[in-house]
């Protein structure tokens, strides 16, 4: 008897012992990704239990020193140095080694200082147990000089040529004006003849004959910020051939990009600013941000729909309610798209009052009958060329459309879980026709609603 009590606490230390040495040692790396862009770089280590980690930065050369606990060098691991891309404007590179029996150390080498941030994010969706570095220049791009950057630096296609630009000093234009000081000296001077290009199939063109005589008046540069839902570490849906949500928006978003950049509705050059122009994430209120920051004359975020079942079918537009959604489906649709932050992974730990308060409901009545009023103009167009969902605009509490000064709509493209629909938006001829709609009921909307001139100052 008192042999078999012995062996039981021998056992039992041993297992003590087990568990211990698996706190240590037992974390198990399921995947390593980097996310480069202009706005920071994002490096995420998946692992089957909590990792935790100590930071340091080093300001000269700058560099980030890491230490993570519970975790030894593996080859999954070792995969992180391959993965960081020549390209990335934030990571250099990065080295990785064992530091102690029982923590890896990862240097980032960086190419220029940055404000960095290092969390964990507990399991959502298929993730499971996350360590995240989200790396911030120190001096954070400004979305107003992207735009410039992309006004100045790119071509019109040679089908359509780029219109000059406004004159800024009629028009009371900062960001014009802004603009056209840029571009002095870069390049000679435009040709101050009116270039008017084809307007797209079904719109109201801008022509000698047929002139947007509403708009004509302002002779301002109107910013559209386009909206390519999700990024990076958070897919959206995904259909049954295993299309992603967040590459047919993006792929869909370049495409209205260029229509935009080559279109002028009345005497008024429009340009598009994205949100995203390439696969990572950006928080809901980061979004809604930088459209403000451009000071957007509109707001056009871009999804492609998913149901449980595979039977639904047809595009939607929505607009901010105030109240209560105007139906079941929209409110189960908000809240879906308002879990994009929980999936994509933000760090709450630094949210200031501005970032809390950003997804509160700010939105004005003035804001959602011009939303209505765009929303009308799109779902009329997109009907013309594939089937509605629902033929009227519907409203719901989408985070993303909550500036309180900004027309602002969601697009639902189609339902990514329909097979016959997934396949539509992996098609160029329907993103073509989708892109074009869209385009139509941007250009529809402006000849009703007129764009007026911006105040200096502002």
């Amino acid at each position: 008897m008192r042999s078999d009590r012995r062996q039981f606490l021998q056992w039992g230390t041993l297992a003590l012992t087990l568990g211990a040495h698996e706190l240590l040692h037992g974390a198990t790396l399921v995947a390593v990704r980097v996310w480069p862009s202009a706005d920071y770089s994002r490096v995420t280590l998946e692992s089957d239990v909590p990792l935790k980690a100590q930071q340091t930065f080093i300001p000269s050369p700058p560099r980030l020193a890491v230490d993570i606990t519970g975790l030894e060098l593996n080859p999954a691991l070792r995969e992180l140095v391959g993965k960081v891309r020549a390209d990335d404007p934030n990571i250099a590179g990065v080295r990785v080694g064992q530091f102690s029996p029982n923590v890896v150390r990862l240097v980032f080498d960086l190419k220029q200082p940055i404000s960095p941030q290092v969390f964990t994010l507990p399991p959502v969706a298929a993730y499971q147990h996350r360590l995240v570095f989200d790396l911030y220049p120190s001096t954070p791009p400004d979305p107003l000089e992207q735009l410039i950057a992309d006004r100045l630096g790119s071509a019109a296609p040679s089908a359509v040529p780029t219109p000059p630009l406004a004159s800024p000093s009629a028009a009371g234009d900062p960001l014009g004006e802004l603009i056209a000081r840029q571009g002095q000296g870069k390049a000679a001077a435009p040709s101050t003849r009116r270039q008017d290009v084809q307007a797209p199939s079904g719109a109201v063109a801008d022509t000698p004959d047929h002139p947007l005589r509403a708009t004509a008046e302002t002779d301002r540069l109107i910013v559209i910020a386009l909206d390519p839902g999700h990024g990076g570490e958070d897919p959206g849906a995904i259909g049954p051939g295993g299309t992603r949500e967040k590459d047919v928006v993006l792929a869909i978003a370049h495409k209205l990009r260029e229509r935009i950049n080559a279109t002028r509705v009345g005497g008024n050059t429009m340009r598009a600013f994205m949100t995203r122009d390439a696969d990572y994430f950006v928080p809901l209120h980061v979004r809604v941000q930088k459209a403000r920051r451009v000071q957007a004359d509109l707001f056009v975020s871009i999804h492609a729909d998913a149901f449980f079942t595979p039977d639904a079918r047809g595009a939607s537009v929505f607009a901010l309610s105030q109240g209560a959604a105007s139906s079941s489906a929209a409110k189960w649709m908000a809240q879906k798209e308002n879990k994009a932050d929980l999936i994509g992974g933000i760090n709450l730990g630094v949210q200031d009052k501005q970032v809390q308060h950003a997804l509160l409901d700010m939105s004005t009545a003035a804001q959602i009958k011009d939303s209505l009023n765009l929303g009308h103009a799109m779902l009329h167009q997109i009907g013309g060329v594939g089937r509605l969902h629902k033929p009227r605009v519907e409203q719901a509490g989408f985070a993303v459309l909550k500036a309180p000064d900004i027309p602002s709509v969601l697009v639902e493209t189609a339902f990514i879980s329909n097979p016959e629909e997934e396949e539509k938006l992996r098609s160029e001829r329907y993103q073509e026709q989708l892109t074009e709609a869209l385009l139509r009921g941007i250009v529809q909307y402006f000849a009703r609603n007129p764009p007026l001139a911006r105040n200096r100052g502002t």
